[in-house]
């Protein structure tokens, strides 16, 4: 009797089994439709060709009506929406789907991590998780959906291909782009939107950017100082050091253009919109065969070169300045790009403003004039404003054009009133002008798969003029600094192997500099006009495989005045020991013809007192430099350790180019200056969060033959910098940023205690002790930020983001120097110039 229950159950198991298999097998939806309009009373009207042979599951029978079509709307790419309790209708029109995917590299099957999907004609998007994963809801069933990623190529598809019954994810493979060999190894570095590639190189995404501490715009050249060894030791991004160079020695490019001046605010804020810039490449060692000048680094700014076919733009707008943006599409092989920014300093003084004008001209004649005519009033203006266009026409899939102008430009205007003892009222204004145009052609150029062409051509022109009234001698000093800049490049592109790449090419540059000073009362003049042509080839073989990346290059040059010849070799190698280390060296030599000197005595205003100046191969030679790097890097789990020991030495430098408060102030001398150090970083990355650690220890001294004594520290010797920072995603539209670095005082000379000053032909002078023998105190800031995105509609975006400068308002000096006390001849004074105070600035954005 047991076996016979027992052999029943089994029974009963089994038909219950097959019967719930035959429910959940799919039917023809026809089928069922007619099925729950017999089960519910209820009349369903379609159209018979969109249900042809689309099956589905049964849902379970319990379920009401109501359930029911929930059932099949989850189910299905068909809307099923009940009119009445009688009558539904059965449409693909308007359905709104949720899609999914994960996006990995089709070579490597790796994640791809911040990789860009948006959905054409909405204004849905966002970016891959560090598992490579993403999901839009609310999505239109016929829309297109784009999937793109810094080195590959975008994917674009149907988000109808993305839907799956069960919601499942698809896998998404996108393909690199094998015009280049040097792909990205880092997704994410430090932030998103910041990207390490297999030269060493650092990436910069605009359109992907990621907050920073103290930001509230992505600032371009603000932003690149969170790398390990790029730093300003005077809080101004037109003095980024690299590496213990001089701002000068940084190459600056924009879209092939080179720029000579980079800042509004005499350097406070990056004079490039980062909104129609589209990636920034940053090389401290390794370059390309194909660029010199920029003896300490290359840094290269892209606009976007793509056209769309829809229009995108944006506006916003500052405590300082408002801009905005246009992306306008004039055929499908034709597009204008458009930008603009301009200060309302002039007529609104905001918090911000203060701050700012307090740090630009602390040191300059607005804030530091000792007239001997008492003076009624003093007032000045200043504003900025800089503009780009870019042209762009696509004649078919080989051949593409570019036209594109920059224009930057500072302006203060600086007005003096004063009556006299007679009671005439007599004013002045003075001027100082800063404007940097720059103008480039592109040609790019496929000639069949394995070869290809680019012919660039640029101009380049650099103004600083200035008009100084000196009022207690009825004086008028006029000075002038230009540079002129016109040059033309072909490159060739050879693809031998599907990993080995061949670059060729030709370069021809003129630099014309003119420097030139009038005074009247008594009339003087002084116009002294350099120009210097350079001839170059460049040739690099680049290879890329499996675990091995290496690009060997050479330059060489030929100076056409001096008739020299310096050749250049360049290296770059990347070898992974396994999945988790991989070992880099590098080195390189460049040169540069054209430099910046400090001029004390005729500086413009006391605002700007560097003049740019050319190479004559007699007192100024050209600048050479030797560098070479060596270092390993650990990637797992999104944690990136890396290391790099450095060694740089640049030749041909000049006392005039350092801008020296001792008593080699005003000696002609050159000499060099040797840079060896370490950089350390240590990288976490989450999908909410991203922190960092880095430390840098560098040596910098400078050998001056003719000096006594001939070597002693350099001006940027920072021997220790420490740099930290936490980003975190609170919300899913609010992302918060704190960070802080302290380093070590920059060096400055003290006068001879108990001697303090020295008399020599009538004139007294501060009498300098050993130079560069004591430190400021050592420099601390912390930063905070945040942002928060909006949705004004369902094509417009907003955001509110929030950058705080100096949050503990410590009171940093950047700089220090001794002036002869005007009371006492034999003492001096202590200038002290101070970074910036507690600097809040909010900006406000819409994107479309």
């Amino acid at each position: 009797m047991g076996n016979r229950k027992w052999i029943l159950y089994i029974l009963l198991y089994c038909i219950q089994f097959s019967y719930s298999q035959v429910d959940s097998d799919p039917i023809p939806l026809v089928d069922l439709i007619t099925n729950i309009e017999k089960k519910f009373d209820v009349k369903f009207s379609y159209a018979p060709s969109q249900l042809q042979q689309l099956s589905v599951e049964v849902p379970d029978p319990t379920l009401n009506l109501q359930q029911t079509l929930a059932y099949l709307n989850d189910k299905t790419l068909l809307n099923f929406n009940k009119l009445d309790e009688r009558y539904i209708t059965v449409s693909a029109i308007d359905k709104i789907i949720t899609v999914c995917s994960t996006v990995v590299s089709a070579e490597t099957n790796q994640p791809l991590y911040g990789a860009s999907i948006f959905v054409h004609n909405t204004n849905i998007g966002t970016i891959t998780n560090v598992s490579g994963e993403f999901e839009l809801n609310d999505v239109p069933l016929t829309s297109l959906i784009t999937i793109s990623y810094l080195g590959y190529k975008s994917k674009q598809i149907s988000a109808k291909s993305l839907f799956t019954s069960d919601h499942s994810c698809n896998t998404l493979a996108l393909h690199e782009i094998k015009e280049t060999l040097n792909e990205v190894v880092i997704t994410k570095f430090l932030t998103t939107g910041l990207q390490r590639m297999k030269d060493g190189s650092t990436v910069l995404n605009t359109e992907r950017f990621g907050i920073l501490p103290g930001l509230s715009d992505p600032d371009i050249l603000q932003s690149i100082q969170a790398l390990p060894g790029v730093e300003s030791v005077n809080e101004s991004i037109a003095n980024i050091n690299v590496r213990g160079g001089t701002n000068d020695q940084n190459l600056m490019l924009w879209d092939h253009v080179k720029m000579y001046h980079s800042g509004h605010f005499f350097g406070l804020i990056s004079a490039y919109n980062p909104y129609l810039t589209n990636k920034v490449v940053v090389i401290k060692n390794g370059t390309s065969s194909e660029f010199s000048d920029g003896v300490s680094s290359t840094i290269n700014m892209f606009t976007k070169d793509v056209i769309t076919g829809k229009l995108h733009g944006g506006a916003g707008v500052s405590l300082i300045n408002g801009d905005a943006f246009l992306e306008i599409p004039i055929t499908k092989k034709l597009a204008l790009h458009l930008s603009g920014r301009r200060s309302f300093t002039d007529f609104f003084a905001s918090p911000t403003f203060d701050n700012y004008y307090k740090r630009s001209f602390q040191d300059s004649d607005l804030v530091t004039s000792e007239k001997s005519i008492a003076q009624s009033s003093q007032s000045s203006d200043f504003f900025f404003y800089d503009y780009s266009a870019k042209l762009l026409f696509d004649l078919n899939d080989n051949h593409k054009f570019r036209a594109n102008i920059i224009g930057i430009n500072n302006n203060l205007d600086y007005k003096e009133s004063y009556t006299d003892s007679q009671g005439q009222s007599t004013s002045k204004t003075n001027n100082l002008s800063q404007e940097n145009i720059g103008v480039g052609l592109n040609w790019k150029a496929n000639w069949n798969e394995n070869f290809k062409t680019e012919l660039i051509g640029f101009y380049s022109n650099y103004m600083v003029d200035a008009i100084d009234y000196r009022i207690e001698t009825d004086q008028k000093l006029t000075q002038a600094n230009e540079v002129l800049e016109t040059g033309i490049k072909f490159k060739a592109y050879s693809t031998l192997s599907e990993h080995l790449k061949w670059l060729n090419g030709y370069q021809f540059s003129e630099i014309g500099i003119l420097n030139q000073t009038t005074v009247t009362a008594p009339d003087y003049n002084k116009t002294k006009k350099d120009v210097l042509r350079n001839h170059a080839l460049f040739s690099e073989l680049e290879y890329s495989k499996n675990s091995t990346y290496f690009r060997i290059g050479v330059r060489a040059n030929y100076f056409q005045k001096f008739h020299k010849v310096l050749i250049e070799p360049r290296l770059n190698i990347r070898q992974k020991l396994s999945r988790l280390f991989a070992l880099k060296l590098q080195g390189e030599f460049k040169n540069q013809s054209a430099t910046q000197i400090f001029d004390f005595q005729d500086d413009f205003l006391g605002v700007e007192n560097r003049r740019w100046i050319l190479a004559n191969e007699q007192d100024i030679p050209i600048s050479e430099s030797k560098q070479a790097s060596f270092g390993f890097e650990y990637n797992h789990n999104n944690l990136i350790f890396d290391v790099e020991g450095f060694y740089k030495r640049v030749e041909g430098i000049t006392a005039s180019n350092q801008g020296f408060y001792n008593n080699f102030q005003f000696i002609n001398a050159t000499g060099s200056y040797d840079a060896r150090g370490v950089e350390f970083l240590i990288n976490k990355t989450a999908d909410k969060y991203s922190t960092w650690l880095s430390y840098t220890y560098s040596v910098n001294d400078y050998e001056f033959k003719s000096f006594t004594p001939s070597k002693f520290p350099n001006n940027v010797d920072i021997r220790h910098s420490v740099t930290a920072a936490f980003n975190y995603e609170a919300l899913e539209r609010l992302q918060l940023s704190i960070g802080g670095m302290w380093r070590t005082g920059k060096p400055y000379t003290k006068p001879v205690a108990g001697n303090e000053t020295v008399q020599s032909g009538g004139q007294t002078t501060v009498n300098y002790d050993t130079p560069n023998s004591s430190n400021l105190d050592d420099f601390m800031r912390l930063d905070a930020s945040l942002n928060y995105s909006l949705m004004l509609s369902e094509h417009v975006r907003g955001s509110i983001r929030v950058g705080v400068l100096n949050v503990l308002d410590r009171k940093n000096s950047i700089n220090r120097y001794y002036r002869v006390d005007p009371s006492n001849s034999e003492s001096t004074i202590e200038v002290d110039n101070k970074a910036l105070g507690l600097t809040p600035n909010v900006t406000l954005r819409v994107k479309f």
